[in-house]
C-alpha cells in the first residue's frame, strides 16, 4: 500500500493546488502523461536542452511513457515536482523516480521550501485528531497554540493569529482576527501540505506557515461508502481537579478549586459519500454529506456559578466538480459548508454541590458558513500555462441568549441604545479573604456573564486570483495577480446592557486589618461596524537552472494593504510592500539522492479588520465607580450605590467614530519578518532518508496600538502641573476623547510614529512626530531552531520523525497575547504605556525548547495494521505579573492594568512599595514540565468483506494530565495582596480517550 507523506527541504515552483511531473529525455522526443482515473491526457515534446515539464497538474497517479518502453508510474501531490527520466545521461537534474510501495518519497530537488505533505490514506493509519490543526501539529517547527485560542497552532515561534490557510487554491483565513478557517468536512480530505517556512512569492499575509488542504475528487469508477466515528464518554477519564497553587496564600494555598470529576462528553460523526463519473473521462463528482454532534458538561462544583450542559450540531457538506473539458483546458468547482451550533444551557449549583438547581437560560452561538470554488487551468502551449481562480466565502459569528420563559436576548449593533435585555454581567474581583466575609457577589439571573456579538455579525469573502507559468529554455518564470477584499459585520455589547465589577481598596496592602473598603465600578461598552480589508497583490518568481544540478530561485512579491472603517473611511493604507525571495537547490551527486539547499525572505501581515470596529469606527465605553453597602441577591447589582465622582469616557461621549487620519501613525508599515534557511536532506537507500534543517526568523516591525495620550500632548507642546492638569503655552486645555483625539492609536512600537490629534475638538487637525523612545522600545522577537527528520518505508512498515531545537525570544509574541489569554489581534497591551514594556524580553509562549515527534504504522497481516504517534515537548517558560506601584503614601495609580507588569511582591501581604518588589523579567519564573503523549491504533479489515473496515484509536494511553498553561497573574489587581489564583492551572493534557471507527467501501 503506498503513502503520501514527505518532508520535503526547504521555494517550490509549483502551484498551491497541484503538481508536476519534470524530467529529461532525448530532444524531440514525445512524452506522454495519462491519468487512468479520470482519462486525462497531455503529450509534449522534449526541447532541445533534453528536459521537459508537465506544469500545474491536478493531484492522483499518472502514467508516463516516450513511446519507446513500457509505461512508468507516477504520483503527484501537491506543490512538489516528480521527476522521471528517459534515456540520455542518468547523471543529471533528479535523475530517476521509483515508484513502490516500499520505497521511501524521493527528494524534490526542484524545491528550496520547508514542507511537509500528508496523504488522506497515510492520516487514515495513524492516530491522530481528525482536524486540520492535529494533521499540521505533525510537520516539524510546530507547536500547539495556548488553550485560550482554541485548536490552533504556532509555526516557527509565530503567534497563532500569523497563519494562512487555503482549500483548493482558495484563502478561507478568518481574516476578521485571524483566528479561526474555513474548514472542509475532515472526510473529504485527499491531501494536506503544512508549509513551515521558506513558500514562495506566490504566498503572502503570513508570518507563520501555510496550510493548503486539497479535497477528494471523482474519476471513472463508481465509489460510495460511509462510516461513523464514535467517542464514548465511558472511556474517557476525568479531567485532573485544580487547586490553588499559590504559595504566598497560605489560607487558600492547596484547596480545591475546581472538581472536574463530574465533567464528561462524548462525540459522534457520520459520513457518507459518493464518486464518479457523470460523463466518463469528461464530467467528475465528489459529494460528501457529514454530520456530528458532541454533548459536554462542566459541573463547577466549587462555585455557585459555571455549571453548563453544551450540545454542539455540525451538519456540513461538500461537492467537488471536475470537468475535463479537453487535454488543455479543466475546469474545477468546490463548495462546502462547515456551519456550527452551540447551544450551551446554563444553571446555578449549589457550592460544593454537583447538583444543578435553577435554570438560567441558553446561550446559542452560531459559526461558519458556505464556501464556492471556481477554477480553471489551460494548457495553452507546451510551455506556457495559465490558471484562474474565483471565490466567496460567507462567515457567521452571531451569539444570541435565550431566558427560561423564551425570550430571545441579543445585541443589535445599535451602540447608541447599548442596554439590552436581561441582568448585567457582575464580576467579583476582591481578594479572597473580603469574598469570605460576605460570600462572592454574583448574578442568578445572568447567563453568558459577558459581552454578546451582534446578532448579524458575520464575515464575506470575495477572491480572485490569476496565475501563470512559463518555461524560457532553462528560466521557469512563475508570475500573477491576487485580489482577497474581505467585509466583517461585528460588534459587541454586554449581556444587560453593562457591567458591574467588585474590588477592594486596600491602602496599605496589609488584608483584612480594618482598613479596607469595597467599591463597585459600572462599565458600559458596545460597539458596532461593517468593516473592510482590501489586500492585492503581484508577484513574480525565476527558478533558474544555472547547471544541470543546480537550480538558483530569484523571486518578489508586492502587498497592498487596505483598511477601511465603519464609515467607509480608508484609516491604513500600505501600498507595494516588497518582499524579496532568494533560494537555491543543489543535487550535489546529481542523482537526487543528496540535496543541499537555502533560502531567505521577507514576509508581510496585514492589519485585521477587527481593530478598526472598536479602534476607529463607533463605539461607546465608559467607567463610573460607585460605594455601596448592599447587593442585590438575584440581579448581583448594588442596591442604592452612590457615585465617587469620577466618571469618565474612554471614547468620544456620543460613541461616534474618530477621524480615520486620527488612528493610526501616518508612516505606518506593515508587520514583516526576514527568514532564513539553509540545510540538506540525503536518501540513504531506497527505504530512507533524513534531512536537517537550521531556521532563524527576524521580526523587524510590528503594529500595535499605543494609549499613551500624554506623549501626544508633550509632542504638541503642552505641559502638565498637578494644580491646572495638561495645558499649552497658551493656558488652555486639550479636549479628549474627541472623534479627532483617540486615547489609542496604531503605531510600528520603537518607531517614531506621526500622529494627526484635534487637540480642542473643534475640527482642526494637527499634525506632530512622537519619538519612538517616548512610546516603546522596538517589537522584538526571534527564532532559530535546528530541525532533524527522516522518512523510513519498509515492505510492512513506515515511519516518520523529526526532533526540533528551538527558542523563541522577545518582547511581543506577534498578534495575540498568551500570557493572559488575549485574543484582540494587533491591539493587545503589550505596548499601550512604555511601563508595560518593563523586563518584558525573555523567552515568548510559544517558546518549546525540545520537541521529538515519531509516527507510523505496521502491518502485521494483510488484514491487521496498527498505528503509533508519540510527542514529547518541554514546558513553556513562566511570567508573574503584578502591580507596578503601591506607594500608599503617594496614590500613584498611572495605569488602570492592575497586575500587567513584570513584578511582584515577595511577602505574603504584598509587597506596599517598589522597593520590595522583586522585578522577574519574562520568562525568569520557571517552566511548565515536560509533556509526552503516545497514541495508538489498530486496523481491521477483514477479508471475508471487501471494503469493510473497523479501527479502535486510543489517544493518550498513559493518561499523562501534565499542566499545559497557568495563571500568571500573581497580585490582585486593585490591593496588590498576592492571588490565590496565580499558577493555578489553565489547561492539561487532554486525558486518555478512546475512538471507534467502522466504514464500508463500495
Amino acid at each position: 500500500m503506498a503513502l503520501g507523506l514527505c518532508f520535503v527541504g526547504g521555494v517550490n515552483a509549483q502551484s498551491n493546488v497541484s503538481g508536476a511531473i519534470v524530467g529529461s529525455a532525448n530532444p524531440g522526443d514525445t512524452i506522454t502523461i495519462a491519468n487512468p482515473a479520470t482519462g486525462f491526457t497531455r503529450s509534449i515534446t522534449v526541447g532541445a536542452d533534453g528536459n521537459y515539464r508537465f506544469p500545474a497538474l491536478p493531484t492522483g497517479q499518472y502514467t508516463i511513457t516516450d513511446g519507446s518502453g513500457t509505461p512508468r508510474n507516477v504520483a503527484v501531490q501537491v506543490g512538489t515536482a516528480s521527476t522521471v527520466n528517459f534515456g540520455g545521461d542518468a547523471t543529471t537534474l533528479g535523475t530517476v523516480t521509483v515508484v513502490g510501495t516500499n520505497v521511501v518519497n524521493p527528494i524534490d530537488v526542484s524545491s528550496v521550501e520547508s514542507t511537509t505533505i500528508l496523504t488522506a490514506e497515510q492520516i487514515n493509519r495513524i492516530p491522530v485528531a481528525r482536524d486540520t490543526t492535529s494533521v499540521a501539529l505533525l510537520a516539524p517547527g510546530t507547536v500547539r497554540g495556548d488553550a485560550a485560542f482554541g485548536n490552533l497552532a504556532s509555526f516557527g515561534g509565530a503567534s497563532v493569529a500569523e497563519n494562512q490557510y487555503y482549500v483548493n487554491g482558495f484563502n478561507v483565513t478568518n481574516t476578521f482576527r485571524n483566528l479561526r478557517f474555513g474548514s472542509i468536512p475532515f472526510e473529504g480530505l485527499a491531501e494536506q501540505q503544512v508549509k513551515t517556512g521558506g513558500y514562495g512569492a506566490e504566498f503572502g499575509r503570513s508570518l507563520g506557515g501555510v496550510v493548503n488542504q486539497i479535497t477528494k475528487r471523482g474519476s471513472n469508477e463508481f465509489h460510495a461508502g460511509g462510516n461513523v466515528y464514535f467517542e464514548p464518554e465511558s472511556l474517557t477519564e476525568d479531567v485532573k481537579n485544580t487547586y490553588y497553587s499559590n504559595p504566598l496564600t497560605p489560607d487558600s494555598f492547596g484547596t480545591l478549586r475546581s472538581d472536574n470529576s463530574h465533567d464528561g462528553g462524548w462525540k459522534a460523526t457520520a459520513n457518507a459519500w459518493a464518486s464518479g463519473a457523470l460523463i466518463k473521462d469528461k464530467l467528475f463528482f465528489y459529494g460528501l454529506l457529514s454530520y456530528s454532534k458532541m454533548q459536554n458538561d462542566a459541573f463547577g462544583s466549587t462555585l455557585a456559578t459555571g455549571n453548563t450542559s453544551t450540545e454542539t450540531k455540525s451538519p456540513t457538506w461538500l461537492l467537488k466538480m471536475d470537468w475535463n473539458i479537453n487535454d488543455n483546458n479543466i475546469l474545477e468547482f468546490t463548495a462546502f459548508s462547515d456551519k456550527r451550533t452551540d447551544y450551551i444551557d446554563s444553571y446555578l449549583n449549589e457550592p460544593g454541590s454537583f447538583e444543578r438547581t435553577d435554570y438560567l437560560g441558553q446561550r446559542v452561538l452560531e459559526s461558519g458558513g458556505d464556501n464556492y470554488i471556481l477554477k480553471y487551468t489551460g494548457y495553452l502551449t507546451d510551455t506556457f500555462t495559465l490558471s484562474a481562480l474565483a471565490g466567496h466565502s460567507e462567515f457567521a459569528r452571531s451569539v444570541y441568549l435565550l431566558s427560561p420563559d423564551g425570550t430571545k436576548i441579543f445585541y443589535n449593533g445599535d451602540i447608541s441604545a447599548p442596554a439590552q435585555p436581561g441582568c448585567p454581567v457582575v464580576v467579583d474581583a476582591r481578594p479572597g479573604y473580603r469574598q469570605a466575609i460576605t460570600g462572592p457577589y454574583f448574578s442568578t439571573c445572568n447567563i453568558s456573564g459577558t459581552t454578546l456579538d451582534r446578532i448579524d455579525s458575520g464575515d464575506t469573502r470575495d477572491q480572485y486570483r490569476l496565475d501563470a507559468e512559463w518555461q524560457l529554455g532553462d528560466h521557469l518564470l512563475r508570475f500573477g495577480y491576487d485580489v482577497d477584499n474581505y467585509e466583517s459585520v461585528a460588534g459587541e455589547g454586554l449581556e444587560g446592557g453593562y457591567q458591574w465589577r467588585y474590588s477592594t481598596r486596600n491602602p496599605d496592602g496589609i488584608p483584612n486589618n480594618g482598613d479596607e473598603q469595597d467599591i463597585v465600578r459600572q462599565q458600559f461598552f458596545s460597539q458596532g461596524a461593517t468593516v473592510e480589508v482590501k489586500q492585492h497583490a503581484y508577484y513574480i518568481e525565476d527558478s533558474w537552472h544555472i547547471t544541470d544540478n543546480f537550480i538558483a530561485y530569484l523571486g518578489g512579491r508586492w502587498d497592498t494593504f487596505e483598511n477601511i472603517n465603519g464609515n467607509g473611511d480608508t484609516y491604513v493604507h500600505i501600498k507595494d510592500q516588497f518582499g524579496p525571495r532568494l533560494g537555491f537547490s543543489w543535487d550535489v551527486f546529481g542523482d537526487s539522492t543528496f540535496k543541499v539547499f537555502g533560502n531567505a525572505g521577507r514576509y508581510a501581515l496585514p492589519l485585521t479588520p477587527s481593530v478598526a470596529v472598536r479602534g476607529a469606527s463607533a463605539s461607546l465605553f465608559s467607567r463610573e465607580d460607585f460605594n455601596f453597602t448592599q447587593v442585590d441577591p438575584e440581579t448581583g447589582s448594588p442596591i442604592d450605590p452612590v457615585s465617587r465622582g469620577n466618571f469618565r469616557y474612554l471614547n468620544a461621549e456620543t460613541g461616534e467614530p474618530h477621524i480615520a487620519s486620527t488612528v493610526a501613525s501616518k508612516n505606518l508599515k506593515p508587520m514583516y519578518q526576514d527568514e532564513y534557511i539553509l540545510g540538506f536532506q540525503k536518501q540513504l537507500n531506497d527505504n530512507f532518508s533524513l534531512g536537517v534543517r537550521g531556521i532563524y526568523r527576524d521580526l523587524k516591525a510590528a503594529i500595535d496600538d499605543n494609549c499613551d495620550y500624554t506623549a501626544v500632548l508633550e509632542a504638541n507642546g503642552f505641559t502638565y502641573d498637578p494644580a491646572t492638569w495638561w495645558t499649552d503655552a497658551n493656558g488652555e486645555y486639550p479636549n479628549l476623547p474627541n472623534p479627532g483625539f483617540p486615547y489609542c492609536r496604531m503605531f510600528n512600537p520603537g518607531e517614531d510614529a506621526i500622529f494627526e490629534t484635534d487637540l480642542y475638538g473643534d475640527g482642526n487637525l494637527t499634525t506632530v512626530t512622537v519619538p519612538g523612545a517616548r512610546l516603546s522600545p522596538k517589537a522584538k522577537r526571534t527564532y532559530s531552531a535546528l530541525e532533524f527528520f527522516f522518512d523510513g518505508r519498509w515492505d510492512k512498515l513506515f515511519m516518520q520523525g523529526s526532533y526540533t531545537y528551538a527558542k523563541s525570544k522577545g518582547n511581543t509574541e506577534g498578534g495575540v497575547k498568551s500570557d493572559i489569554g488575549q485574543d484582540d489581534t494587533n491591539v493587545t497591551q503589550d505596548f499601550d504605556y512604555i511601563e508595560l514594556t518593563v523586563d518584558t524580553y525573555g523567552y515568548l509562549p510559544n517558546d518549546r525548547r525540545h520537541s521529538l515527534k515519531l509516527f507510523g504504522s505496521y502491518d502485521i497481516t494483510d488484514q491487521w495494521t496498527v498505528g503509533a504517534n508519540l510527542l514529547v515537548q518541554s514546558g513553556r517558560p513562566l511570567n508573574c505579573f503584578g502591580v507596578l506601584d503601591r506607594d500608599p503614601t503617594a496614590g500613584y495609580n498611572p495605569h488602570p492594568y492592575g497586575s500587567s507588569f513584570m513584578r511582584c511582591g515577595t511577602t505574603g501581604a504584598g509587597a506596599i512599595d517598589d522597593a520590595t518588589v522583586q522585578r522577574f523579567p519574562r520568562g525568569t519564573k520557571g517552566r511548565l514540565p515536560w509533556t509526552s503523549q503516545l497514541d495508538l491504533n489498530v486496523v481491521y479489515q477483514p477479508n471475508w468483506a471487501e471494503g469493510l473496515q473497523f479501527k479502535v484509536d486510543v489517544f493518550n494511553v498513559l493518561n499523562s494530565q501534565k499542566v499545559t498553561s497557568v495563571i500568571e497573574t500573581a497580585e490582585d489587581a486593585a490591593s496588590g495582596s498576592p492571588s490565590p489564583t496565580y499558577l493555578l492551572p489553565a489547561s492539561f493534557q487532554q486525558p486518555r480517550s478512546v475512538r471507534f471507527m467502522v466504514q464500508y467501501d463500495f
